[in-house]
């Protein structure tokens, strides 16, 4: 009779919860960039000529470059727009200066959305191959589609830049691999000797990462256990308890012949039990992300991966 109780409880215990597929890897990769390092990069245009100083649209101009040395972004962006409502049509070297302006301002202050959708409807979208701004949009326009998931049309400007040029697109793919935490792609770099310290990166993390299978078998064998892995002991004491108070209830109830008090109290250890095992595989991930992005943003920010960093011309 008691085995029965036993297999019984066991067979409810599985039948009330299922795991869940690995949970995806995003890491979230901080970019130091210093007010100083944009503006001690060099506008695409030069100033002003004598001729242009004395033009109705140069005022505009000067208080949206005024406002582009304090990068006040929006300010910027809004008088470059006056700007161009006042230019004249043959202006079209300075149109391409407000243009890029006014994109990069959207880059900065990472609405990637708007970015990649006035790209579009500007003068940028006509450039020339070697025009002195090209590399630059691409690298904008590739950090943006990144950022907003739009994996087929990075892929396609990502192909752009390798026409140009292999050297930054092999930085624009590394920078995107590092971002989002590509492991494979990461080990592909790290083969190569000019990429040490990638390879020093992913040893770095294959030294402090946990194992989210590990986590989920310890908390499978003992509730609690898997959090114990991860150094939680808080949560770790949480789930012994309470998985042990309703295993305990549980199979009261069934030895006292009580079996719908038994069955209500085996679905509640099956979600406290199930959920435990779950949860020690999400808390895992999220223990490596943080391990990664302790290693991956000063290394990118020290030898300057981050798209935002390699542009040559700014306001």
């Amino acid at each position: 009779m008691t085995n029965r109780i036993i297999l019984s409880y066991f067979i409810l215990l599985v039948a009330f919860s299922c795991t869940r597929p690995s949970d995806p890897f995003e890491p979230q990769i901080d970019c130091v960039l210093q007010d100083q390092y944009l503006l001690q990069l060099p506008s695409s245009a030069p100033p002003l000529s004598s001729e242009e100083a004395h033009e109705t649209w140069s005022t505009e101009y000067r208080i949206a470059k005024g406002f582009a040395k304090e990068l006040d972004l929006y300010q910027t962006s809004v008088s470059c727009k006056r700007t161009l409502f006042l230019l004249p049509e043959d202006r079209i070297q300075r149109k391409i200066e407000l243009d890029y302006d006014i994109l990069l301002c959207y880059y900065i202050a990472k609405r990637y959305d708007e970015a990649t959708a006035f790209f579009e409807h500007s003068s940028l979208r006509t450039l020339d191959v070697t025009h002195p701004l090209t590399k630059d949009c691409l690298t904008i326009l590739f950090d943006s589609y990144t950022h907003t998931k739009n994996t087929l049309r990075a892929d396609q400007l990502l192909l752009h830049m390798a026409s140009l040029s292999q050297d930054d697109a092999k930085r624009l793919l590394l920078s995107r691999a590092l971002e989002q935490g590509d492991i494979p792609t990461l080990q592909m770099f790290s083969e190569q000797d000019s990429y040490i310290p990638v390879r020093t990166l992913l040893q770095d993390y294959d030294h402090y990462k946990k194992s989210s299978k590990t986590a989920q078998m310890l908390n499978a064998i003992l509730p609690g256990a898997g959090y114990l892995y991860l150094g939680q002991k808080q949560s770790a004491m949480t789930a012994f308890l309470l998985n042990g108070l309703f295993i305990g209830a549980a199979c009261y109830f069934f030895f006292h012949e009580n079996i719908p008090a038994g069955i209500i109290f085996t679905s509640f250890e099956a979600g406290w039990y199930f959920g435990g095992i779950t949860g020690a595989r999400q808390e895992a991930n999220l223990y490596n992300e943080r391990i990664y992005e302790m290693l991956a943003s000063p290394m990118m920010n020290q030898e300057k991966l981050f798209p935002i960093l390699s542009l040559r011309y700014a306001f």
